[in-house]
């Protein structure tokens, strides 16, 4: 009989977790004291495969590190939006979820990663970016499913929301209309374990990180378009 066979599911749990990990994760910063945020492969997966919409004048959130890794020269202007001055690599000082220094229809692209579950009025944040939007324009966004909670950012602003493709999918189908919406999934039962834990990506395979179990939503993106046709609707 195998060692694992003779084992009751308690010592099981304990051969395969050390104590530590059982009552408290390896890392409370998402893994980024290890390597890189799983959440973040998956970001980057996402952003690389949308690449060719990265393109003209780009608004991204806090800081413009994807528009510059992933639009290249595609990107003639780049813009970096804030809620609150101070942030030295801000261009923009305004608030997504009011709109309040957000210009109306001045970008071809907006890049809005992890951002959505810290804004109370997710709707309006929605809205208010598909309004910055020129017509034509692309919204790449991404939220969390399964996850911690970010601590930094509930002691700032607060962390408010998990999402699920079906939320997602009406959330921005009911402002840029639904045949205007691409969602995809990330993750699996092994790699939400692994991101709950603080486990980084090279900690996992790459097999690992890229099956998809619908039930384990570790991100979840979506691809909007703003397009000549599409009437927005009040948040």
């Amino acid at each position: 009989m195998s060692l694992y066979k003779r084992l009751s599911p308690s010592n099981l749990w304990r051969r395969l977790f050390d104590g530590k990990e059982r009552l408290q994760p390896v890392s409370r910063v998402f893994g980024l004291d290890r390597g890189q945020s799983i959440a973040r492969y998956y970001i980057e997966q996402f952003l690389r495969q949308n690449a060719a919409y990265i393109r003209g004048r780009v608004l991204e959130v806090g800081d413009p590190r994807y528009t510059l890794q992933f639009g290249k020269d595609r990107v003639t202007s780049s813009e970096v939006v804030h809620v609150h001055s101070g942030n030295p690599q801000a261009t923009i000082v305004g608030d997504l979820a009011t709109g309040q220094g957000i210009p109306g229809g001045a970008f071809d692209c907006i890049i809005l990663t992890q951002t959505l579950q810290f804004i109370y009025d997710v709707n309006a944040a929605i809205a208010n970016s598909y309004a910055a939007l020129a017509s034509g324009g692309t919204l790449l966004a991404t939220g969390t499913g399964i996850s911690q909670i970010s601590r930094y950012d509930m002691d700032r602003w607060g962390d408010y929301w998990r999402f699920t493709d079906a939320s997602i999918r009406r959330l921005f189908g009911s402002i840029f209309g639904g045949e205007n919406v691409s969602v995809v999934t990330y993750g699996n039962v092994r790699t939400a374990s692994a991101f709950l834990q603080g486990r980084a990506a090279e900690e996992l395979t790459k097999r690992e990180l890229a099956y998809s179990d619908e039930d384990y939503q570790v991100v979840i993106a979506v691809r909007a378009f703003k397009t000549n046709s599409n009437e927005a609707i009040d948040a």
